[in-house]
């Protein structure tokens, strides 16, 4: 029997379409002893991890590497002291050791915390504190161990501190002492054990308006991701799945950890330090990926080179999430591989919810339907459902369960959670409308939306527009207040190379928007600049903008 199958039952449609999942998810379920562990002993040569270092040199990892490693890992860190409950952030970047240590930390029942290595020492405190971490394990790539260093000086709870990939005075060093530790882990029993309801893993979310909320997960978020990577990712068990995504971000464990090693599939990890499209071209052909994920700007990039000159005949999926997809890059990808990019929606707070699951059919600029997994609504302000092409906030049942996949609450913040969950509902702050068919179209954050002489405009629409327009690198569309109209469109927008912001261009791209959609979304006012505030994740920060006017 396939693993999976444990804990999932699949009701599948006549035309293949999934229509509904029953989970089956004992209470002492462990990702890393259930799943790392069960193909570790009875599938050991079955290959885990390609792994390709920034110099290009790989190594490939099987599940009895990541078991061995990962028990190895996980009695070094109990050396140092760490224990169930314990919060540890890891700072990893792309590093093979993110994945020994995030399963070891689970075979403990440490709360693991994921943080990109952009952040500076007020972003490294501010997440001490947030959280109660008690351990790092950090990089000595880029500056980042610098601004940790600095942290830990600040903050006097860190008790345990491992750096990866070099040295540091007072710090363990992870490369040197790790491997001479046993490989035997036995599992905890008694009060060390885990429990499915458990915090396991945490998320600091993007804080586009806000200091940064922490998405608590327990241990039944693992096997949440079955319909990430079977249903949307595709994976081949026999294949190699690609996502692009640095351990930083919750996109990593979507796409290269819990759902693709569930299946018993290879996950691709390149570590890179700078992204070069044509690198990675070149190791989609190399390594035979048949499964890729990438956000938008990775495919913006993609389709700019020439993919004539690269073999991506293995190339068999492509999927695409973090950002509202834009029709101009679906179409030049599809012209250039044959290849539909399947688009997907979640948060930091959830698995995939909405997406363009296998077997269905796609219409251009819709995020797809509803996963089985979770009841979802579109809800008006007042909380009440909205007809078929009206714009509501998407809204995830919980009034009888809450769906596995989703998380139990922002870590020690009882007022935020209680704003997102209320009313049987959990309100994600991101509007949509749907057609008749149950497709969703993205509009745009609740508070994106413009409100301007009685229309309500979602900023994406307009972007999507502006993107098409030769001389826009990058764009963001926000409301300005006004007298007459309550609200006027402003496009704050980055130029390509070779062109100058004169007001003959702002009069053309205006007229541009004017002729492919409806004239009042035109962006009356049009400011160009160097570059778009953005958060460390690279969403960009409309709340900055609207405050500049």
């Amino acid at each position: 029997m396939e693993l999976y199958k444990k804990y999932v039952t699949e009701k599948i449609n006549a035309d293949g379409t999934l229509s509904g999942l029953d989970f089956h998810i004992s209470n002492d379920f462990n990702f890393a002893f259930d799943v790392v562990d069960y193909y570790g002993i009875n599938e050991p040569n079955r290959r885990a991890m390609v792994w390709v270092a920034d110099d290009g040199s790989d190594r490939v990892f099987t599940f009895e590497d990541i078991m061995r490693g990962s028990n190895q890992t996980a009695n070094y860190f109990k050396s140092l002291g760490i224990k169930k409950g314990d919060r540890v952030l890891l700072v990893l970047r792309r590093h093979y050791e993110f994945w020994l240590a995030i399963v070891a930390l689970h075979k403990i029942g440490a709360i693991v915390i994921p943080a990109t290595d952009q952040l500076k020492k007020k972003d490294i405190v501010y997440r001490f504190e947030a959280a109660g971490v008690s351990a790092i394990v950090c990089t000595a790539d880029g500056s980042v161990l610098k601004e940790a260093v600095l942290a830990v000086e600040e903050y006097q709870g860190v008790t345990a501190k491992v750096v990866v990939n070099g040295d540091c005075i007072g710090w363990s060093s992870f490369s040197k002492e790790a491997k001479s530790f046993s490989s035997d882990f036995p599992r905890p029993t008694g009060e060390d054990a885990t429990r499915k309801n458990d915090i396991m893993l945490m998320y600091f979310t993007s804080g586009t308006t806000s200091y940064p909320k922490i998405a608590a997960h327990d241990y039944t978020y693992a096997i949440g991701h079955f319909v990430t990577a079977k249903w949307w990712h595709n994976v081949d068990p026999e294949g190699i799945h690609f996502t692009v995504a640095e351990t930083g971000w919750g996109k990593a464990v979507w796409g290269k950890l819990y759902g693709q090693w569930l299946l018993g599939a290879c996950i691709f990890t390149y570590d890179f330090k700078r992204f070069e499209q044509d690198k990675v071209l070149s190791m989609i052909a190399k390594y035979q990926i048949t499964t890729f994920c990438a956000p938008p700007t990775i495919y913006r990039f993609m389709i700019k080179a020439d993919l004539s000159n690269y073999n991506l005949s293995s190339l068999k999926y492509a999927t695409t999430a973090g950002e509202a997809l834009n029709p101009e890059v679906f179409n030049k990808f599809k012209q250039a591989t044959g290849l539909e990019i399947m688009e997907g929606f979640g948060q930091t707070e959830t698995t995939v919810t909405i997406a363009n699951l296998i077997n269905s059919k796609i219409k251009l600029g819709s995020m797809g339907i509803p996963s089985p997994q979770y009841k979802m609504h579109l809800v008006d302000f007042d909380g009440n459902e909205v007809e078929n092409g009206a714009e509501g906030e998407i809204c995830i049942d919980i009034s009888t369960e809450m769906p596995v996949g989703l998380f139990q609450g922002y870590f020690r913040d009882k007022l935020h959670t209680d704003e997102a969950m209320h009313d049987g509902l959990y309100h994600t702050g991101d509007m949509a409308w749907r057609d008749e068919d149950g497709y969703l179209f993205f509009v745009g954050r609740t508070d994106d939306v413009i409100k301007s002489s009685g229309y309500r405009i979602g900023p994406f629409e307009i972007e999507s527009v502006l993107m098409e327009h030769p001389a826009v690198v990058e764009c963001a569309i926000t409301g300005v207040p006004d007298p007459v109209r309550g609200q006027i469109v402003k496009a704050t927008i980055v130029l390509d190379k070779g062109h100058k912001g004169t007001e003959e261009l702002k009069t053309e791209i205006q007229n541009y928007v004017k002729n492919v959609t409806a004239p009042y979304k035109y962006p009356r006012i049009i400011e160009f600049v160097e570059e778009l505030p953005k958060t460390i994740s690279g969403k960009i920060k409309r709340a900055d903008i609207r405050k500049q006017g």
